[in-house]
């Protein structure tokens, strides 16, 4: 009879740390599962970001160029309101950004900035120097997204 009692506690014994270590392994999975997710959402975010202030870095050139070199008042309005759709474009990655990676706001915000920047260049050095200076931004805000 105590041959049975015993098989029956280490059958039992046996299946709760059975349990135990599927319910361990599940949590584990999920929680590597929710990294991954994370991750992936913030190298999309800062991906959409960085586009984002590519196309606005670019139709701020275009416009401030236009506006330096005199030309027609209709190409200049054009290339303001393509610059006023690049700049609302950038709303949306930014405010992502900013509430999936705090810690890369500061950055991102940085990158914006020297882009706005381009707005209103005295001349041309400084129209070049301030897109120089957006670009280098962009990269930072990449290189810190890289090490986050």
């Amino acid at each position: 009879m105590w041959g049975s009692v015993i098989a029956v506690l280490g059958t039992l014994l046996g299946s709760v740390t059975a349990y135990l270590l599927q319910q361990r392994t599940a949590r584990t999975d999920r929680a590597d599962l929710r990294r991954h997710e994370a991750r992936r959402d913030r190298i999309a975010a800062v991906t959409a970001l960085v586009a984002a202030l590519a196309d606005h870095r670019r139709a701020m050139w275009v416009r401030e160029d236009l506006r330096l070199s005199g030309a027609a008042e209709a190409d200049y309005q054009a290339a303001r309101a393509a610059s006023h759709n690049t700049r609302s474009a950038l709303t949306a990655p930014l405010t992502t950004l900013a509430i999936l990676a705090p810690d890369l706001a500061v950055a991102a915000h940085a990158a914006a900035d020297a882009t706005y920047a381009l707005r209103g260049a005295e001349n041309r050095e400084l129209l070049d120097f301030y897109r120089r200076s957006a670009i280098e931004a962009a990269d930072d805000l990449v290189r810190a997204a890289a090490t986050a």
